[in-house]
């Protein structure tokens, strides 16, 4: 078991000089590189999102540790970049991020830190903080849906607007699937758009409840039909059959058999 006695008390890692070094790096690349010299915060936000992004991508497709270092070490960089610039304008440097950091999380470890004896609900926690405050307020505004749907179902839930269980919120999707279909029929757009948006927020609810994050099952069920689909395609020229004029039944056919051989 790690020991824990220094993280208990408030203190750093094994090698509290690592993040400085990483620090050091972009003070030297500000010095002498015109490129490097010219960013700002608002210039390095795209790549902020690009290595996060890719970095997310590594670890649900199981990337080698190697690339997941590499792409760990990018976003390091874009982070080590933001806290220097915040340094450069007389804003906050290293060690109040850290220390807020550290104050954060002894606040919503109470089972650790203090007394608690067990782990306190964390948007609770969060809630109690922000107070009268709005209870969405703060929520990234360019989280793609399916992950904004989720943390505004996390924000209700710390106030307690929320189902005990999953299976409560399974049965809001058989609800929800009634009224698309009811709306298929009608042939009403506007409707339709909504119908099918509530459908796709009481499936985030599912997930949530379950355990799970949307976005993530989302991603893993892309890279699975994408995966199926290209066997599918090879298996059909294979027999001989042309995409684009195979009939729904022919393709139907040979993805049940890749699916069966999945199992």
């Amino acid at each position: 078991m790690p020991d824990t006695k220094g993280l208990r008390q408030g203190g750093g890692p094994d090698e509290p000089g690592v993040l400085d070094r990483a620090l050091h790096l972009v003070r030297f690349l500000r010095a002498g590189c015109p490129w490097d010299a010219a960013q700002t915060p608002i210039s390095l936000t795209p790549y902020l999102l690009e290595e996060s992004i890719e970095l997310a991508e590594d670890i649900i497709d199981g990337a080698p540790d190697e690339k997941l270092r590499g792409e760990l070490g990018d976003l390091l960089l874009n982070v080590a970049f933001q806290i220097v610039l915040s340094e450069e304008r007389g804003a906050f440097d290293a060690g109040d991020v850290v220390r807020t950091l550290e104050e954060k999380m002894r606040r919503r470890h109470p089972h650790l830190y203090g007394d608690a004896e067990e782990r306190p609900h964390w948007e609770a926690e969060k809630a109690n903080e922000r107070g009268s405050e709005d209870v969405f307020a703060g929520l990234a505004r360019r989280l793609d849906p399916l992950s904004r749907a989720q943390r505004l179902q996390d924000r209700a839930a710390g106030i307690g607007f929320d189902w005990e269980h999953a299976k409560d919120a399974l049965a809001k999707i058989d609800e929800e699937v009634g009224e698309v279909a009811a709306h298929l029929q009608g042939g009403e757009r506007d409707a339709l758009e909504q119908e099918i948006g509530d459908l796709l927020f009481a499936c985030v609810n599912v997930a949530r409840l379950s355990g799970l994050h949307a976005g993530t099952a989302l991603r893993l069920a892309n890279a699975k039909f994408e995966q199926r689909f290209r066997r599918m395609a090879e298996v059909a020229e294979e027999r001989g059959l042309v995409l684009g004029e195979a009939t729904l039944e022919q393709l139907d056919a040979i993805w049940d058999e890749i699916k069966g051989s999945d199992r």
